[in-house]
């Protein structure tokens, strides 16, 4: 019966990618008028969420907090009753980009907790991680566009207060064009990396089990992924543009920098 308990969770993970599609159309501007169906299919998830939970602790008759999988399943669901909650009270929808994909990376990572079948084949295996090193490194490209736009931007605007022309700033682009490259790259960066750390996260549980989850460069990925989120949040649904937006893009690619120096060891994986 506990398999029926992951299945649910499993299908409510599933149901919780279409709200991070529809984040990522927001993110990277793509109109869209299928909210009301994305909502209707987060709310499905978060019943069989519900239900998912109400079975394993009737299983195990106690409260599913044993282990960090189950811990991180029980922590999704709350924010998605919460996000519920809040959506019907103030009608916050904006709120949806930053919770979509938390909620559900948290019910994809919380479904990870049984092992499955290894790889059918290496070259299997391989094909994974070079999928999921090129989207990392492509979302760290566009997040290197981001910061340097960003340095740019911290620049001119300094250049435009002081009111000293040079040759040099007389050649960078309008505020406005910098803040659209901003926009733009920082768009990009975070759909790339979402990607990759789903990758990632499903390359590692097939390759590992549940010991991926217990690495300390695992969940510096998970924190860089998480800053990344926010600033993606506090610009497209809070509005925050110009100095501000350029100095956490900066702080984010500095975090970026960080995580890919510990995953450094991942190039002894694709020689193996």
């Amino acid at each position: 019966m506990h398999e029926l308990s992951v299945f649910w969770l499993r299908a409510a993970a599933a149901l919780y990618a279409v709200g991070l599609l529809q984040t990522i159309q927001t993110v990277l501007r793509r109109g869209s008028h299928m909210y009301p169906a994305v909502l209707g299919a987060f709310c499905v998830a978060v019943i069989l969420h519900g239900v998912s939970l109400a079975e394993t602790a009737w299983i195990m008759g106690q409260f599913p907090v044993n282990n960090f999988y189950e811990s991180i399943a029980v922590c999704g669901f709350v924010l998605a009753v919460l996000f519920l909650f809040v959506y019907w009270r103030y009608h916050f929808q904006g709120l949806s980009v930053f919770l979509f994909p938390l909620v559900f990376v948290m019910t994809l990572v919380g479904s990870l907790e049984f092992p499955v079948g290894s790889w059918s084949t290496k070259t299997a295996r391989d094909a994974w991680l070079i999928v999921h090193v090129l989207l990392v490194l492509l979302g760290y490209a566009a997040l290197v566009l981001t910061a340097v736009a960003s340095v740019f931007y911290l620049m001119q605007e300094k250049q435009l207060k002081s009111k000293r022309p040079g040759a040099f700033f007389d050649r960078l682009p309008p505020l406005g064009t910098l803040d659209d490259i901003i926009s733009q790259s920082m768009g990009f960066g975070f759909v790339l990396l979402t990607l990759g750390v789903i990758a990632g996260c499903i390359w590692a549980f097939i390759e590992s089990g549940t010991r991926w989850i217990g690495d300390p460069k695992i969940a510096l990925s998970f924190v860089t992924w998480g800053f990344c989120l926010l600033m993606v949040f506090l610009r497209v649904s809070a509005g925050w543009r110009g100095r501000k937006a350029a100095v956490m893009a900066i702080m984010v690619l500095c975090g970026s920098a960080a995580t890919w120096v510990a995953h450094i060891g991942l190039r002894s994986l694709l020689v193996q």
